[in-house]
Formats: structure tokens, C-alpha cells, sequence
């Protein structure tokens, strides 16, 4: 009898669990009001309003349409401890023909840094904001929400934000080899901020 009622109790807790759905796990995060200014990384909503939230299959779809692929993943810091006068060398792999703003999904950012992101991606786009433009970075990553975010509020009408990022991208693509984007990181001489 004891082995039935526990049965019963965990298809009941089964049951529960499976009926709590999405809007009650952990990552049912609501979207802030405006630009997220907590820890980087962290759980992520799953809607921009505004923009498009994409999986693999809908970049795979869009990038005919020759979308400005933004990649916002902040730089790699130089190892502390680490002599100068050792080589440090990092690598940072994107999607191929991203444009790497490491930072520019940060917030809050000096108003220059900001002046600069949206100058650079008007720059990328031709001044034409309907063009398609796809901002990312890495799983569980609020800057790229951010940056997608800044792009719906300066009036960019085809924002679409990758969630998955370059992890997801590699999971069935090749990556390539991404340099931080000059304009971007000659901008100004304020500091992009270091993972």
C-alpha cells in the first residue's frame, strides 16, 4: 500500500511539475522597463519587445536577406599575475562576417559609447533602419538583449536578437576568427568595459 501512495505522490509531484510550465521555472524572466543594468549573465527573458527573438533556424532563414550581425561578447581580460612581458594572446571566435562591439551591450554606458554603438550600426546599416540587423553574444547573456534593446529604442524596425549566441551558432557552423571592430573600439577614449 506504502509503494502505491508513493507512487501516486510522485506522479502527483509529476503532474504538478508538468502543469507549472514555463511560467513558473526560473527562466520565465519578465523583461525590465528599460535597459537591464544587473550582472551580465544571468537568466534572460524570452521576448524583446519590439524586436524578434530568433533560434538557429530563423538566422539561418534571414541571413540571405544580409542582416548587420552585431556581436556585443565582452573581451577576454588579461590574466592577472601574468608578467608583461609574456605573450597573451586571446581568440575570440564569432559568426563569419559579425561585427565584434565587445561591451556595447553594457549598461548602463557612458552616453559616448552609446553615441558611438548606435553611429557605428546607422554606419552598418546605410543609415537604412529597416535594414535586418541581428544583435548576439552568448547563452544567457543580457548584453545582446541590451544592445537589441537600444536598436528598437532608436527606431531600428528589424531587430532580431539571437539568444543562443555563438554557442549556438557552432553547434552546426563553422566560426570564424573576430577582431573587435575598429570604429567601434577607436570611437572614444572611454574604456570597454572587461569578462
Amino acid at each position: 500500500m506504502r509503494v502505491i501512495a508513493r507512487h501516486a505522490a510522485f506522479a502527483a509531484l509529476g503532474l504538478m511539475l508538468g502543469a507549472a510550465g514555463p511560467a513558473d521555472s526560473p527562466v520565465n524572466v519578465p523583461e525590465p522597463e528599460g535597459l537591464y543594468t544587473g550582472p551580465p549573465k544571468g537568466y534572460t527573458p524570452a521576448t524583446l519587445k519590439g524586436a524578434t527573438v530568433i533560434d538557429l533556424k530563423g538566422l539561418e532563414k534571414l541571413l540571405p536577406e544580409g542582416p548587420v550581425l552585431i556581436d556585443v561578447v565582452l573581451a577576454d581580460r588579461r590574466p592577472e599575475g601574468l608578467p608583461a612581458d609574456r605573450p597573451w594572446l586571446p581568440t575570440h571566435r564569432s559568426l563569419p562576417g559579425a561585427v565584434w562591439m565587445p561591451g556595447a551591450g553594457g549598461a548602463p554606458l557612458a552616453p559616448e559609447k552609446e553615441e558611438a554603438f548606435l553611429r557605428r550600426v546607422a554606419e552598418l546599416t546605410g543609415g537604412d533602419r529597416a535594414k535586418p540587423v541581428v544583435t548576439f553574444c552568448r547563452p544567457e547573456c543580457w548584453g545582446s538583449w541590451n544592445a537589441g534593446k537600444r536598436l528598437v529604442a532608436a527606431g531600428y524596425s528589424r531587430v532580431h536578437w539571437f539568444p543562443p549566441g555563438v554557442e549556438g551558432w557552432q553547434d552546426d557552423h563553422d566560426t570564424a576568427v573576430a577582431k573587435p571592430d575598429p570604429a567601434w573600439t577607436h570611437a572614444d577614449s572611454a574604456r570597454v568595459p572587461q569578462r
